[in-house]
């Protein structure tokens, strides 16, 4: 997920754009000459309009970005000399949520710049973004490297005022003051010199990495020039390849798109192997086949500036440095979860490959499960097991029956009903735009939505938030957004997702009702700025609505009758639930003890490729599976510091929510208004005003007990 870009806030996942996307066809184009008028561009002023101000989509000259960076970081760095230099003693008023208040400006820009660097990467945005990502790691640097400010803030930190504010305000305090040290307040003149070096050229590190990225994703195309070799495909995937095609002007033939959308699907139905070898090649090498767009020598670099950083800041490793802010706190603790899962995994994955041998054997003799088999026999399996083919589920998942359903839910839950808006300006003409009001009337945010793969829009799904809430001199309300990469139809068609993709939309759905929810003073603190390990437990627990009987009986209906998902369908979906566990738990378990593992290894030379491969032997890796995101892609660790060593966060979240789930179901039901309304006040609106620990334990009434992941996933508990 993206978070929003307060960029004052200096936490670990506002220091810079997470996943920016990357470079399209069009990398020769050149920045047009900056403008001298550029501090008077419509990008630096306040959002006019409706709810507070919206954001001047149609008004953005990407063209303006470079210039108009550099005025509204004149203007913050003004704002902050004026707190820096405040005459009267610092208190937290004048000091802290002067912070808080400053820096308007920039946030707005910047949220328009990485709106425009995440979704409509073409032209001249490549370029862009080399020259802005320095400039801001640069201010990032100039702010927490301010002497006289860092001062002020240790002042109120130490003060006795501080011990008789809420507990918000001593959060605030505390969070603000340690992230400072922790980006280098402390250091010695010439150590601050060599610590805003690294974090420039860090900066961009991250951009190039994400260009490559989108450059292997935009330019590869798997082509299928016969319909025979289409075999096994529903029609539904088949009838979106053409429209891929059609799009890239070549009618009359089919692409494979080189996304996760578009791979899935093609791995798991189609029947020709060899095309299955090369989609799958084609997907998983990217960033990895020695080219221009190669990315083996950057995360080398990248590497070796992330160790000198923390031992320059004084930390054994960067994962010591990323870890310490987070519920988990060490590297240790996170790797404990990690381990106390892989091996279970792994032997599920034994069991599964075992099953699916079993009729490779009797369908295609002489034919041992490679990677790209996996997901093919995985579905004869699960055929076979429980008689469920979810190529008959696709036809009641409808993309917009699906928001709909999210919308219902959140209904529900919290009383939000979503109004569609046709009069605000949007930056693509697919996006849509709903104002969110609650049981009274009241208008509570806006949100957003982005639902269709294109050229210059990076891959997956996630979340953003383009303001968030606060209440420091006036209610200022949240607009948050969804963008996901689903394969629009022809004129007319209906849009069928995947079970994956619909648990995928609710997941990041319940990310934008994290922010829809808040309910806090200061913005630092608002909707999903939380420790990025607790960070996905919102989102991952509205998964589970998406599976209650309320969502399924009404929204799960065939796009072409509007009956409803039959009983004995949900039924065996339930039945399934932990089918090939195995898969989905080692893929990524595989991806987050890498990314541990490469920021554990300080500043010894790493060859990523030779690093991935030793470290998964080392683990004892089934061959029958890759790390779900490999070195040379993981975007989530290279694209920014904001995933760096944190990829186990999903699973650290993932505790969380299969322990609180069981508190819904053993009410009887997800809806439950007495669960919902504690389910918001400690934990949905509360944002970063309490510890987290503190928050579940309010919402669970103990501390959370691990054993419901092993039960989630079908593992044994002991």
């Amino acid at each position: 997920m993206n978070q929003g870009r307060r960029l004052f806030a200096l936490t670990p996942f506002a220091v810079t754009m997470v996943a920016v996307a990357m470079v399209g066809s069009t990398r020769g184009e050149t920045i047009q000459k900056a403008e001298p008028m550029a501090s008077d561009s419509v990008m630096l002023k306040p959002w006019s309009g409706p709810f507070g101000g919206v954001p001047p989509w149609d008004a953005v000259r990407p063209q303006e970005f470079v210039a108009a960076f550099d005025a509204a970081i004149a203007i913050s760095l003004e704002e902050i000399e004026q707190i820096a230099a405040h005459p009267e003693p610092p208190t937290f008023e004048n000091t802290i949520v002067a912070l808080e208040a400053a820096g308007r400006t920039l946030d707005r820009l910047s949220t328009l710049y990485s709106v425009h660097a995440s979704n409509l990467n073409l032209g001249p945005m490549p370029e862009i973004q080399q020259a802005v990502e320095p400039k801001l790691a640069e201010f990032r640097d100039r702010v927490t490297q301010n002497e006289a400010l860092f001062a002020r803030i240790a002042a109120v930190y130490e003060s006795d005022e501080l011990k008789k504010r809420s507990v918000a305000d001593q959060r605030l305090v505390d969070d603000r003051y340690k992230e400072f040290v922790r980006q280098g307040a402390q250091l010695s003149a010439s150590d601050k010199a060599e610590l805003s070096k690294i974090n420039q050229r860090l900066a961009r590190l991250f951009a190039d990495f994400s260009q490559n990225v989108m450059a292997d994703e935009q330019e590869h195309v798997t082509w299928v020039e016969e319909r025979s070799d289409l075999a096994g495909l529903p029609e539904s995937v088949i009838s979106s390849m053409a429209t891929a095609a059609e799009e890239r002007g070549k009618p009359g033939k089919w692409a494979v798109t080189n996304t996760r959308s578009s791979m899935d699907p093609f791995l798991t139905y189609a029947k020709n192997r060899s095309l299955r070898e090369q989609v799958w090649r084609t997907y998983y090498n990217r960033g990895d086949n020695g080219d221009a767009h190669d990315n083996n020598a950057i995360i080398r670099e990248i590497l070796g500036l992330r160790a000198a950083r923390a031992k320059l800041l004084g930390y054994e490793t960067h994962a010591h440095w990323r870890l310490e802010p987070q519920m988990a706190k060490t590297p240790e603790a996170a790797n404990q979860l990690l381990m106390q899962v892989w091996p279970k995994a792994v032997a599920r994955v034994r069991e599964e490959v075992a099953d699916m041998q079993r009729i490779a054997d009797v369908e295609d003799p002489g034919i041992t499960i490679e990677p790209w088999d996996y997901r093919y026999y995985a579905e004869k399996v699960r055929k076979a097991k429980y008689d469920l083919d979810l190529s008959e589920v696709k036809p009641y998942l409808q993309l917009e029956k699906l928001r709909e359903a999210m919308f219902w839910a959140a209904g529900e839950l919290y009383g939000f009903q979503f109004k569609p808006l046709d009069d605000l300006p949007v930056y693509q003409e697919d996006v849509r735009v709903w104002e969110v009001i609650d049981r009274d009337g009241k208008h509570v945010g806006l949100w957003y939505f982005d639902p269709y793969a294109r050229d210059g829009k990076r891959s997956g799904a996630w979340m953003s938030a383009y303001r968030s809430q606060e209440n420091i001199e006036r209610p200022v309300t949240p607009i948050v957004s969804n963008n996901s990469n689903f394969v629009e139809g022809a004129a007319g068609e209906v849009v069928l997702i995947s079970w994956d993709d619909a648990v995928t939309l609710f997941h990041e759905f319940g990310h934008a009702l994290h922010g829809l929810c808040s309910n806090v003073r200061y913005p630092s603190q608002a909707g999903t700025s939380v420790a990025r390990d607790y960070v996905e437990f919102p989102s991952q627990l509205f998964e589970h609505w998406l599976t209650t009987p309320e969502v399924l009986n009404r929204f799960a209906v065939h796009y072409e009758t509007g009956e409803p998902m039959p009983r004995e369908l949900v039924d065996k979906i339930e039945r399934a639930a932990t089918f090939n566990q195995g898969f989905a738990t080692v893929e990524y378990l595989a991806s987050a003890l890498v990314d541990m593992r490469l920021h554990l290894a300080g500043d010894v030379e790493i060859d990523p490729d030779a690093f991935e491969r030793e470290t998964l032997e080392e683990l004892g890796m089934p061959s029958e599976i890759v790390m779900r995101h490999r070195t040379p892609q993981f975007s989530h660790i290279f694209s920014s510091d904001s995933y760096s060593a944190g990829y186990y966060s999903y699973l650290w979240s993932d505790a969380l929510t299969a322990d609180a789930a069981e508190v819904f179901e053993e009410a009887g039901s997800y809806y439950d208004p007495v669960l919902a309304k504690r389910l918001y006040e400690n934990i949905m609106s509360v944002g970063d005003t309490v510890d987290p620990a503190e928050g579940f334990r309010a919402f669970r009434g103990r501390d959370v007990d691990t054993s419901a992941l092993f039960r989630k996933r079908g593992f044994p508990v002991d």
